[in-house]
């Protein structure tokens, strides 16, 4: 499936809710659902800064050239819009993954008037910091 199709999907489900709660409570279950890192991978070098919260990503290049995402957080909010990442980069190769940014990102999905500004700056630094994993 390629990043567009999995905006796509997102896109669908996140319009299924027209209260701004509603869209942070599956951002939540999201998170619920999604792993966790290991205390050995919440490190500083896997360490997201720029968030608000704590936060991390791991990742893996595949033998097809295309890189797996793993991401934790200690906020519910943030770990969801990490798996929303997670969610959409896995199984990409660099050349797609680096072709999106954040505000792209969010404004595909339908999240871009709901996420504050300091967790939108925090999804950017995310963003940017998978960029230069993969470079």
């Amino acid at each position: 499936m390629t990043i567009q199709e999995k905006l796509k999907d997102l896109k669908e489900l996140f319009s299924m809710f027209e209260d701004r709660k509603d869209q942070f409570i599956q951002l939540m279950d999201m998170a619920k659902e999604s792993g966790v890192l290991s205390d050995n991978e919440k490190i500083d070098k896997n360490k997201i800064y720029g968030c608000t919260s704590q936060a991390w990503i791991v990742f893996n290049k595949n033998d097809n050239q295309t890189y797996t995402f793993r991401t934790d957080s200690d906020a519910m909010i943030v770990k969801g819009l990490l798996t929303l990442l997670e969610n959409i980069f896995n199984d990409q190769k660099a050349t797609d993954i680096c072709s999106y940014d954040s505000q792209l990102i969010l404004k595909e999905i339908g999240l871009d008037g709901t996420i504050s500004s300091q967790r939108t700056n925090g999804f950017s630094n995310a963003v940017e910091k998978i960029k230069k994993i993969i470079e």
